[in-house]
């Protein structure tokens, strides 16, 4: 059975293990990688607060180095998401073009 993932943005899966999050999906030429670097306390709640974002290619034949093509920080969740989906999608559009 394959793996259903519980949380989508802009339909592409979205998951998150400790403070490693993958947005798309592992089948297709790119995916990005957040890493939570910080979090900060918002009432009794723990957010995270400086992530580090890497468009990362699928293609395991080649070294971390070479699979690395953009990376960034971002301060909040939202805004690494958001420049993730733009670099996906970009990457994604490219690729298809070949």
């Amino acid at each position: 059975m394959p793996f259903t993932p519980k949380l989508t943005y802009k339909n592409r899966p979205l998951v998150r293990c400790g403070n490693e999050v993958y947005y798309g999906s592992m089948s297709d030429p790119y995916v990005v990688f957040m890493q939570i670097l910080t979090t900060k306390k918002e009432g009794n709640t723990e957010v995270a607060d400086k992530i580090q974002v890497i468009l990362l290619s699928t293609d395991t034949t080649k070294s971390l180095q070479e699979r690395m093509q953009k990376t960034g920080s971002r301060n909040g969740l939202y805004s690494a998401l958001d420049i993730g989906s733009i670099w996906l999608e970009r990457a994604l559009s490219e690729q298809s073009k070949k």
